[in-house]
């Protein structure tokens, strides 16, 4: 039975209904304790009223209550009144990825930004052996600050009837709304061809639903889908998305990425959610170093050298260097051309000291002509020959 707003359940006091679907009802309530606003998950009744089940869902809430995410909302209790029990969860404002892009698919570099953070929680989970199960632009809130928020993580788990079946029709999305064929239809197009075949999931089954909800959000259109839920369900296991429907300007890596995500076989698959984070953030670096050098140096004041192109950077040290060598040149030049100036000047001998005449006596000597070489008399050149 739906509740009225003024309800209390405990020191929550409801304020009006926030939406519904296969994990409960959802309202937001006030904690009249703390003075903070809340969001209340009503269970289903299938779960209130078995014991068994019960239990099994607080054991598994407090596991969901430890994980401390910025982008993964945070489980606050579980509240139990008189029939009534209720996940305590905060309060996340916003729209929800559905709503984002049921108005248009969202451009590539709004795009990259909000798969990031999807990826960041479900590393953060995984690393903690923690598999969502139920990923879905529904479950996804984008603040107005653009923080992203990654709701109902872990609670397929928790409400599931009977976690060693491999009966599909166990999935709590499907047993809790089965008359609701269009949320089946959103919730069946996000499985994992191994979740639709009724056999175990883990880690990879959340990375296949990650490349579909990251398909859509750049195509705008859901990669499986299908008139019926068994024509969902065959479209999972069967036929491939529609590649071409990807925008033009997506990076290569980003389209390698996506492919990699929605491999039909498991062991074929990304295996983990880490290697798509960075994928994303060394696309987001390359967009954003393209967009620094696309923009002129004049728009942007202050601008520091080393982030000017690197062509631009070698055209004005060659610039610089041919003007240092043609006024080089030009100096050298105008040094060349003009005469030499001669200086003459006298320096007076100190007080009291005399020169000596030696110096003239060897001038004299030098000017005397040189006597001419004396010659060997041929006599003695002969006789020497015969010595010889």
């Amino acid at each position: 039975m739906p509740l009225v707003s003024g309800t209390k359940l405990g020191p929550y006091e409801v304020v009006g209904p926030l939406g519904a679907g296969g994990m409960g009802e959802v309202y937001r309530a006030t904690d009249t304790k703390l003075r903070r606003e809340v969001a209340l998950k009503v269970l289903p009744q299938s779960v209130a009223n078995n014991r068994e089940c019960m239990a099994r869902f607080e054991r598994e809430a407090q596991l969901l209550a430890a994980l401390n995410h910025p982008n993964i909302a945070a489980i606050y209790g579980l509240e139990d009144s008189d029939s009534t029990s209720a996940l305590v969860i905060e309060l996340v404002e916003g729209s929800t990825l559905a709503e984002r892009i049921a108005q248009a698919a969202i451009p590539v570099d709004e795009a990259l930004p909000i798969a990031r953070q999807i990826a960041e929680a479900l590393e953060y989970a995984h690393e903690r052996s923690i598999v969502h199960r139920d990923l879905k632009p529904a479950n996804v809130k984008i603040k107005p600050d653009g923080t992203v928020k990654v709701l109902d993580f872990g609670l397929a788990k928790a409400l599931a009837e009977d976690p060693t079946s491999t009966d599909t029709s166990n999935s709590p999305t499907l047993t809790a709304v089965a008359t609701k064929a269009g949320f089946i239809l959103g919730t069946a197009a996000y499985m994992s061809p191994e979740q639709a075949r009724g056999k175990s999931v883990d880690r990879r089954s959340d990375i296949w639903s990650f490349g579909t909800v990251f398909f859509e959000m750049l195509t705008g259109k859901m990669p499986f889908q299908g008139e019926t839920i068994s024509d969902t369900l065959a479209a999972v296991i069967r036929t491939d998305p529609d590649w071409t429907l990807l925008p033009g300007n997506l990076p290569r890596s980003i389209r390698t990425l996506l492919l990699r995500c929605v491999h039909k076989d498991s062991r074929q698959r990304l295996q983990s959610i880490g290697e798509a984070r960075i994928a994303i953030e060394n696309a987001l670096s390359a967009n954003d170093s393209a967009a620094a050098e696309s923009v002129p140096l004049a728009s942007v004041p202050g601008t520091h050298p080393a982030k000017l192109p690197r062509v631009f950077l070698a055209s004005a040290v060659a610039v610089l260097l041919l003007a240092v060598g043609f006024a080089i040149s030009k100096l050298i030049k105008s040094a060349a051309a003009q005469p030499a100036n001669v200086v003459r000047f006298a320096i007076a001998p100190p007080q009291g000291t005399h020169f000596s005449s030696i110096g003239a006596q060897e001038r004299t000597r030098s000017r005397r002509p040189l006597a001419p070489p004396r010659r060997k008399s041929t006599a003695v050149y002969r006789l020497g020959r015969r010595r010889c």
